[in-house]
């Protein structure tokens, strides 16, 4: 069975540690040279900032921090309808979201890379039908490209001073390094939380995790489980993904996170000494770690990525 991400010795660590520093934005590094330290970085969290916003009566989108790897989107018809939003780049996948019909904004990251990207908004009609009532196209080119996976968003939605960004720093207070931050995060999630088999029976369309209510109760089903994580990840500065697509058959989700001299690596926040693996958060948990599960989720075929958030 592969063990925890953990401290093994300095050797293992040489040129393997999560690579924040160059993940967060420019200008992070010291006067000295020196990369700051994620945990001396502030969270980074969206503004609505105003100064670039393509509008009409019905829908306005704040594209002012494309280069920062996101769009904040806002319903402005007044209607009591349903209301979603299409975010799609040519040759990449079609990303679909719900939208509060009630004018809150809402931020919506754009993962597909460098790049023109159309934002079309929708009106329920009736049924399952929807008129288009907003279209506009923005092109974007990230001043890094890990920064998509850094903001929080309407998936991975969390402010600075929430549960979850307050049980993070807990956690990481005598963490050494960021990997030591990655293998505290895991730990805590896998051996704290209760799969919600109700929940996943139940759970609606749309369905949207509130992580600070997740950390509270300690449940949640997998969207909940990746999602908590993430957000985590990300308050302490460090890249992460929140991907959905299949294991096997299973619609489920999962989380990928950035490894200096690696990369991006699939669900990967295992390390046994010798290679990098494959890790779900949600079977590793439910299932106690049983050696196979442990084999299942190593083996990248049985998992198929469609987005990531």
């Amino acid at each position: 069975m592969k063990q925890p991400l953990r401290r093994r010795g300095a050797s293992l660590l040489l040129g393997l540690c999560l690579l924040a520093g160059a993940a967060l934005p420019v200008g992070a590094a010291r006067k000295d040279g020196t990369s700051a330290r994620a945990s001396e970085l502030p969270v980074l969290l969206p503004t609505q900032s105003g100064v670039t916003v393509h509008a009409n009566t019905k829908a306005s989108v704040d594209a002012s921090n494309l280069n920062e790897g996101y769009v904040m989107v806002k319903y402005t018809g007044g209607k009591d309808v349903r209301i979603k939003v299409q975010i799609s780049k040519s040759g990449a996948n079609l990303y679909t979201y719900d939208l509060n019909q009630d004018g809150t904004v809402e931020t919506f990251p754009l993962t597909e890379g460098d790049g023109t990207y159309d934002i079309k908004v929708f009106e329920n009609t009736t049924g399952s039908k929807y008129a288009q009532v907003y279209s506009t196209s923005v092109t974007m080119a990230l001043r890094n490209e890990f920064l998509p996976f850094l903001y929080a968003n309407q998936y991975v939605s969390y402010t600075a001073d929430g549960a979850t960004a307050a049980k993070a720093a807990a956690l990481c207070q005598t963490a050494g390094d960021d990997l030591e931050k990655v293998s505290c995060i895991f730990d805590y999630v896998v051996d704290h939380f209760t799969y919600d088999y109700d929940k996943a029976a139940t759970v609606p369309p749309g369905y949207l995790p509130v992580v600070d209510d997740i950390v509270s109760t300690q449940t949640g089903i997998c969207l909940d489980y990746a999602a908590t994580m993430a957000a985590m990840l990300r308050s302490q500065n460090i890249p992460c993904k929140l991907v959905v697509g299949y294991a096997g058959t299973i619609y489920h989700a999962w989380i990928d996170v950035y490894v200096g001299d690696t990369g991006w690596v699939s669900g990967a926040i295992y390390f046994d000494g010798v290679t990098w693996t494959l890790m779900d958060p949600t079977f590793v948990s439910t299932g106690k770690r049983d050696p196979y599960i442990m084999s299942y989720v190593t083996d990248s075929s049985h998992y198929s990525q469609k987005y990531a958030y």
